[in-house]
């Protein structure tokens, strides 16, 4: 059964390939969600291949982007960046019944808004897993509102 998180992800991806368009080839309806635990991304654009991140987030308000936003796992974030490789982000935060989307090109990017978290202890399930947080502060206005 999915956690609470988990839904908020998929409601996330979802409402991105119902409603937005491909960056790249600005095709509509051509954005499809990669399958569960592909590495950094989570849409694929089935005509051009455009690939890009979706990041969800509750908050008390859909206008103001929050400082950080929960990432995933740091090291093949770490990999592809030190390959110089940088996946778009779309940013969907929620409150109660109502979203807003916002949208970071890759090339705006750069290493010092990928933030590093503390690897679990070794007493827990996943031991020595680490994730990083995407440090949105620093980046603000290089976001676009798309919803």
């Amino acid at each position: 059964m999915p956690t609470d998180k988990q839904k908020l992800g998929v409601f996330g991806e979802e409402l991105i390939v119902k409603n937005c368009i491909c960056p790249k080839c600005k095709k509509k309806r051509t954005l499809k969600k990669l399958p569960t635990n592909f590495k950094c991304a989570d849409l694929i654009c089935d005509f051009c291949g455009f690939l890009a991140q979706v990041k969800s987030s509750n908050v008390k308000n859909i206008n103001k982007l929050p400082s950080s936003v929960l990432g995933a796992a740091w090291k093949p974030q770490e990999e592809r960046m030190n390959a110089g490789i940088y996946f778009p982000l779309y940013l969907v935060l929620v409150c109660k019944k109502e979203y807003s989307v916002f949208y970071l090109a890759s090339d705006l990017q750069n290493k010092e808004i990928f933030v590093a978290r503390k690897p679990l202890s070794a007493s827990a399930r996943r031991a020595g897993w680490q994730g990083f947080m995407y440090d949105i502060s620093k980046i603000k206005n290089s976001f676009v509102r798309l919803i």
